[in-house]
């Protein structure tokens, strides 16, 4: 019988997983980390986390994943090859809360113990999940947005993308505190941004032409809130038109201390990567990690900015882990 072009594809690749198998007898255990991009500060700031890990743990830590947070079928084609390997552990942010479900099932099926981080999935198949309590984190920017409006104003949400668990939770709980606590504060309009920098600067210019009273943005993570800030500099509305922003990197910061961006929420990707790495290290040394993990977020503003634990959490030492 004559064999199809993806049956020899999966065969070379079958192949190839138990031949890295055999290589590996004897010597470190592997870890497959596999994030939803990697285009972003955020996820080589999860990897140089993995990499400390692994370091400490004597562990191999094999990092892959798509090229942007909207390509899950990408994702899906990594978790699967790491299978094939054999590897000893995944360690994955899974970028779609429904599509990643039956991938992950196939490893825990094939023995391979698999923790979930950052953003979650409609299953609790997996041995650990690490991840900011982002529900609580969306709070914490709608509290910081209702002192910065004093209660009152309208403002506009630049969203991640559908299907996204954690971005999905915050944007979830900022609207929750806004209706509840902030009855003055009108919530004018949402968009998605798409994970793209130039999309959610378009989706913010399109809420600000819609709404020219908008007196707010709130940016779920760092693509739209990089996206939102450049919309709002091109209408010369920086300090007029307030922006509360998730996670950071160096134009964020650089916008919170020129009075573009007034507040970021942050957390910890560096603590996030190295503790999902170590839940595996234990499983696979017979210990028990903890089913949930949550981890704090943390308002940042002009006012805290250059506390040295502030500065740590803003400027870790990727170089040293990631080299370059």
């Amino acid at each position: 019988m004559r064999m199809t072009r993806r049956q020899a594809a999966a065969s070379v690749a079958a192949a190839l997983g138990l031949a890295g198998a055999g290589c590996n007898r004897g010597g470190k255990k592997r870890v497959a980390v596999i994030p939803k991009g990697t285009s972003h500060i955020f996820w080589l700031t999860v990897q140089a986390g993995s990499v400390a890990a692994g370091q400490e743990f004597g562990l191999e830590i094999l990092w892959n994943g798509p090229a942007t947070e909207t390509d899950f079928s990408r994702q899906i084609q990594i978790l699967d090859s790491y299978i094939a390997q054999r590897v000893d552990g995944i360690v994955i942010a899974a970028s779609d809360r429904k599509a990643l479900v039956a991938p992950i099932d196939r490893a825990m099926a094939a023995g391979i113990p698999v923790t979930v981080f950052d953003s979650g999935l409609d299953s609790t198949n997996y041995i650990s999940y690490v991840a900011t309590d982002n529900k609580e984190a969306g709070r914490m920017g709608a509290r910081e947005m209702g002192r910065l409006l004093a209660g009152k104003g309208k403002i506009g949400v630049v969203q991640h993308l559908p299907g996204s668990v954690s971005t999905t939770d915050r944007e979830d709980g900022f609207t929750e505190v806004i209706e509840k606590e902030f009855p003055g504060i009108q919530i004018a309009a949402k968009q998605y941004g798409m994970s793209d920098r130039s999309k959610s600067m378009a989706a913010a210019e399109n809420m600000l032409t819609a709404h020219p009273d908008l007196n707010a943005f709130f940016c779920s993570t760092e693509p739209s809130a990089t996206g939102t800030a450049l919309a709002v500099k091109s209408r010369g509305a920086a300090g007029k038109v307030k922006i509360v922003a998730f996670d950071s990197n160096e134009a964020m910061i650089a916008d919170l201390r020129g009075g573009v961006i007034q507040a970021m929420v942050v957390q910890d990707p560096f603590k996030i990567g190295f503790e999902a790495v170590r839940t595996i290290h234990d499983k696979v040394n017979g210990k028990t990690p903890p089913k949930r993990m949550d981890l704090e977020g943390r308002v940042i503003t002009l006012e805290n900015v250059d506390q040295p634990d502030v500065q740590k959490l803003l400027n870790p030492d990727l170089k040293k882990y990631l080299g370059g």
